[in-house]
């Protein structure tokens, strides 16, 4: 019969207590143990030999190469950036999980999909807006489809009597904290729920082959909330990052079975939705009438796609006590060892000045290539001398003052090519087996900061 109890499950990590602890022993967090109320059946007695005695096995165990498996299936949306993150289109019976800070887009870019799948029953379960919301919003995106389905549903129990009836080819939930399920007693959004909603969508999406997109919140830290096993059980998890007041937005994959988990996409929101960004170089790059000093180009990778962006710097003079380091968009830490390396090995006074760093177009760079456009970027603003904005850098920079090689170095040369620069600056290593004769660009490599400096600023 059924037994119930309760249980103190950790907000953060879904760590389980059977008492309350001021601190989660799993997250070393404090004050994250809420007392659940929990409903589980007596399990029948068994042992690891034997098992239980009405358990019957499913399957057997096959020799590997007996298993003969096929060209994986996949729906392919109408949003190509989509398809490049997820690694070609959804996959059916996926289970994939999508966060995003509150306002980002996530709610608009799901109904744009669903939408947009004009071969398909999809059905879009809403457990936070109404129907007359969910209407206006696809009026402004101005799609018409006959074949999709709003349902605006919590329980978890209606939504599968609606989906057995609808038999939809794809479902979207918005959002996952939102559901309930009729076997957990507690509250919707607490860590018992999470699990038991996700777990339910998982096993429908298992049985059925139809895949499920889920939308999940953030916690302030901007992780996904909830307990981290949710992050677990899915099999792709996308995250919609961008500053809401800013035009640009990303998508970025985190874990992916089914393809790459170093793909992202770019879109551009506009008043009737996203827009899908074919070329993000040309939107990284600001176009400047006169050219000005602290500005240098910067070629990086995201995945495959080879992005060109601007590194802008701003060096003062420190006229209150403790030089500023300020940087946004790269890794604060980074720039500090870079600073310091541009003071020892270049010679540049740096310890009485402030130093200001951004990256345009609100992007958070951490490939190492671009180390050479910030120091040439810093060293710019420095002197008051201009670099040409028909030049770009692709190097890392180490403690010795040296430009060390980077990887898929011909993949970043065609795209400077591509963009029309003239000259790009690379490490003497990335040298080896280049052709230099198959692009119209002129390539400079270089193997100290000192030759790359003395080439631009004499």
């Amino acid at each position: 019969m059924a037994k119930q109890k309760t249980a103190y499950f950790c907000q953060k990590c879904g760590y389980n207590a059977p008492k309350w602890l001021g601190k989660c022993p799993s997250c070393l967090e404090w004050n994250s143990l809420v007392e659940e109320l929990i409903t589980k059946d007596e399990p029948e007695k068994g042992n690891w030999r034997f098992g239980s005695q009405n358990t019957k096995p499913k399957s057997k165990p096959k020799k590997i190469n007996d298993i003969h498996t096929t060209e994986q299936y996949r729906i392919i949306t109408e949003d190509s950036e989509l398809n490049r993150v997820l690694g070609g289109g959804l996959v059916p019976g996926s289970l994939t999980l999508i966060g995003g800070e509150p306002g980002i887009g996530k709610s608009t870019l799901m109904l744009q999909i669903a939408l947009s799948l004009k071969d398909y029953n999809v059905l879009y379960i809403s457990g936070e807006e109404s129907e007359q919301q969910l209407k206006m919003r696809a009026t402004r995106l101005k799609f018409e489809n006959d074949r999709c389905y709003i349902l605006t549903e919590t329980s978890t129990d209606a939504v599968f009597k609606h989906i057995e009836m609808l038999e939809p080819d794809v479902v979207i939930v918005d959002s996952i904290q939102t559901m309930v399920s009729p076997l957990i007693e507690s509250g919707a959004g607490s860590v018992s729920q999470i699990k038991e909603c996700a777990a339910e969508f998982m096993t429908f999406a298992k049985e059925s082959d139809v895949p499920v997109i889920m939308i999940g919140h953030i916690t302030k830290e901007g992780s996904l909330a909830g307990p981290k096993v949710l992050e677990h059980m899915v099999d792709t998890v996308l995250q919609f990052e961008g500053d809401r007041y800013m035009a640009y937005r990303i998508l970025r994959t985190t874990k992916n079975r089914f393809g790459s988990t170093s793909e992202l996409g770019i879109y551009e929101m506009q008043t009737d939705g996203l827009r899908e960004v074919s070329n993000p170089s040309e939107i990284l790059l600001s176009e400047r009438a006169s050219e000005i000093s602290g500005i240098s180009i910067a070629s990086m990778m995201e995945g495959n796609r080879s992005l060109n962006i601007e590194i802008q710097s701003l060096v003062s003079t420190a006229n209150y006590g403790t030089p500023q380091r300020s940087s946004n968009g790269f890794d604060g830490r980074r720039l500090q060892m870079l600073l310091a390396v541009l003071e020892k090995r270049g010679g540049f006074r740096l310890g009485t000045q402030d130093v200001f760093l951004n990256v345009a177009g609100g992007l958070k760079v951490e490939d190492p290539a671009i180390d050479l456009a910030v120091c040439v970027s810093v060293a710019s603003s420095y002197e008051d001398l201009a670099v040409s904005q028909s030049y770009c850098f692709a190097a890392e920079v180490g403690l010795g003052g040296e430009i060390r090689a980077i990887s898929r170095i011909e993949a970043r040369i065609s795209e400077a090519e591509k963009l029309g620069f003239k000259r790009i600056y690379i490490s003497q290593n990335n040298m080896k087996g280049l052709d230099k004769a198959k692009f119209g660009i002129d390539i400079i490599a270089s193997e100290k900061l000192e030759d790359v400096f003395r080439d631009l600023f004499g």
